[in-house]
């Protein structure tokens, strides 16, 4: 238990921004879309904590609903890269051949460009939205978890329980989700863990750049997008959502780390 006790603290506070983001629009104080000019770039006081933005839209209720766009956004598509790549490259690994060369020259294609750059790219190809940043975001994370998937099963093919399952005639399909899966699910976790602060800095990043969340979304990304022009004269516009990224990744982080303390204690 005593290598637990540590892991708390961050799962405790990863559990209040995750359902921060799930209840967002019942948390927020005030309409975060409601537009007052009369009130734009008003300072953080009394009534707007966190001040107003150049449409008079109160920042922290943004914040705080932009919260479900990115969070949720960026957890959602943690599963499906995560579970899309570690069945595939669980499967190369278990049945090898055509199909793993295959797989596997086709993830260092993906490998071979920086994640950043590859992702504008194919955001701009599929094009803008926040659909299209998912995309393309999958496209260039599933080879990791292919590549950790296939490595992990090459070092089980061999073991006893396998050669047992395969001789009482268990499938390619049962012998994966029976038997393989489970056995690999320990460093795939700890890998999707440390990865969801990488996502969700890459998911603001093509919002900020305009190929990801489309105005007048609440979405940190494109708030500080929006708010870029004013850092000197209302920084408050893009400290918030700022901070709002820097201290979810560095919570989701250091709860990766944990976790890998955990399931490594070596």
């Amino acid at each position: 238990m005593g290598r637990y006790r540590g892991l708390f603290p961050y799962a405790l506070a990863a559990g209040l921004i995750i359902l921060l983001a799930v209840f967002a629009p019942y948390l927020a104080p005030m309409d975060p879309y409601a537009q007052d000019l009369s009130l734009a770039l008003r300072p953080p006081d009394s009534v707007n904590l966190l001040g107003t933005d150049r449409y008079g839209r109160d920042v922290l209720s943004r914040v705080i609903v932009g919260s479900q766009i990115t969070i949720c956004s960026s957890l959602l598509l943690l599963v499906a890269t995560t579970v899309f790549g570690s069945v595939v490259g669980a499967l190369c690994g278990l049945r090898g051949g055509r199909l793993d060369t295959i797989v596997m020259r086709l993830s260092d294609v993906f490998l071979a460009f920086p994640e950043m750059v590859f992702a504008i790219a194919a955001a701009s190809v599929i094009g803008g939205g926040i659909a299209g940043a998912a995309m393309a975001l999958i496209l260039i994370s599933w080879p990791k978890y292919a590549r950790l998937a296939r490595g992990l099963v090459l070092t089980i093919r061999s073991m006893p329980y396998l050669e047992a399952a395969r001789m009482s005639g268990s499938s390619d399909r049962e012998i994966l989700f029976d038997h393989v899966l489970g056995n690999i699910a320990g460093p795939i976790l700890v890998t999707a863990a440390l990865n969801l602060g990488t996502i969700i800095m890459e998911l603001a990043g093509l919002s900020f750049l305009g190929l990801g969340a489309m105005p007048p979304a609440a979405e940190w990304g494109a708030m500080m997008s929006n708010g870029r022009s004013m850092i000197q004269t209302a920084p408050w516009v893009i400290l918030a959502p700022g901070m709002a990224i820097f201290v979810s990744v560095a919570v989701f982080n250091m709860l990766g780390d944990k976790l890998r303390d955990v399931f490594d204690p070596k």
